[in-house]
């Protein structure tokens, strides 16, 4: 009885250690369930279509998005390509975060990704941030304040946005 038991939790640690933690991966599995959800039939169950589908994807996604399609090939100027890594799985209908683990074996930095954190403009006292997060709150926007040097000015600039970008 002890001898199965031990094996039991032999295997259920390998198994564990195996699967992602929670939150880990979240660009990757987000990416794949978007880029997944945009292939018509009649390219998912070739690789080859899969990967060229892919890199026209990835032409318009910027940021952590952006960098995941570097690590993985399908950008222009990615330095290596792991493409067939992640399109012969999804030819396989291997959920995301599955074909995510296996890429994670390949690329350790493709499960670094993590998305920033939203502020949510609302609730937050906008005097209370650094100026590194109203400079991403107009760049977020696609928005500029030229000129501004003080925290004030980018206050200012982020109030006189504020109707334009936020819903009520």
């Amino acid at each position: 009885m002890e001898l199965k038991f031990l094996i039991f939790t032999l295997f259920a640690s390998i198994v564990s250690v195996q699967s992602l933690k929670a939150g880990e991966c979240e660009v990757c599995i987000k990416v794949l369930d978007r880029f997944r959800s945009t292939l018509p039939e009649s390219t998912i169950k070739d690789h080859k279509k899969i990967e060229k589908e892919f890199k026209l994807f990835c032409k318009d996604l910027k940021n952590k998005e952006n960098r995941f399609c570097y690590y993985l090939g399908g950008l222009a100027e990615s330095a290596t390509g792991i493409l067939g890594e992640m399109s012969k799985p999804i030819t396989w209908s291997l959920p995301s975060d599955k074909i995510c683990e296996k890429l994670k074996k390949k690329d350790a930095q493709i499960c670094e990704l993590r998305y920033d954190v939203q502020i949510d403009l609302n609730t937050v006292d906008l005097k209370k941030l650094k100026v590194r997060d109203l400079k991403k709150i107009l760049n977020d926007w696609g928005e500029e304040c030229e000129g501004c040097i003080e925290k004030s000015e980018y206050l200012k600039r982020i109030e006189e946005l504020k109707p334009k970008h936020t819903e009520l």
